[in-house]
């Protein structure tokens, strides 16, 4: 079993509808700049100094592109000022240019998860413009995280 990357994203008051609840797509821009962190900014252990996130080891010029998006709302998620959404986050599957990303989304630390979700990235060339195949130094970057499902996330199918 791999390693998964946590983060917390401070709630907005923008997050809530009129019902009182964070709104679906708000949940959605959580997991986002949950996925933008892992992928761009975390001080991942084994890195060389200087270099954050999970694709620092890709080419110049490399980027990703979300592919798809799989998301199950699994509880509300009331709006509580002050709180932090916790993002777990790890690798399922690695293609040759393109790997996937689950998570989960829970409102309170030892909660049940509100919301699971799973991203297929496409890691992209933009000097080529073309996909980018995946070096051994990423690879074995993702592989780090790599994770089987666990029974939650088998209810995203």
């Amino acid at each position: 079993m791999g390693e998964t990357f946590t983060t917390e994203i401070q709630a907005r008051y923008r997050d809530i509808n009129l019902a009182g609840h964070v709104d679906n797509v708000e949940a959605m821009r959580v997991l986002d700049e949950s996925r933008l962190e892992f992928y761009l900014f975390a001080p991942l252990p084994g890195l060389p100094e200087g270099l954050t996130g999970l694709l620092a080891l890709a080419d110049d010029g490399v980027t990703d592109l979300v592919a798809t998006q799989t998301v199950t709302y699994r509880a509300e998620m009331r709006f509580a000022p002050h709180q932090h959404f916790r993002a777990r986050l790890w690798v399922s599957r690695i293609g040759s240019s393109s790997f996937t990303i689950a998570g989960e989304l829970r409102v309170e630390e030892g909660g049940e998860p509100a919301v699971l979700w799973e991203c297929v990235s496409v890691l992209w060339d933009h000097s080529a413009q073309r996909a980018w195949s995946i070096n051994d130094d990423t690879r074995a970057l993702l592989e780090r995280y790599l994770t089987e499902r666990n029974s939650d996330q088998n209810n995203l199918k």
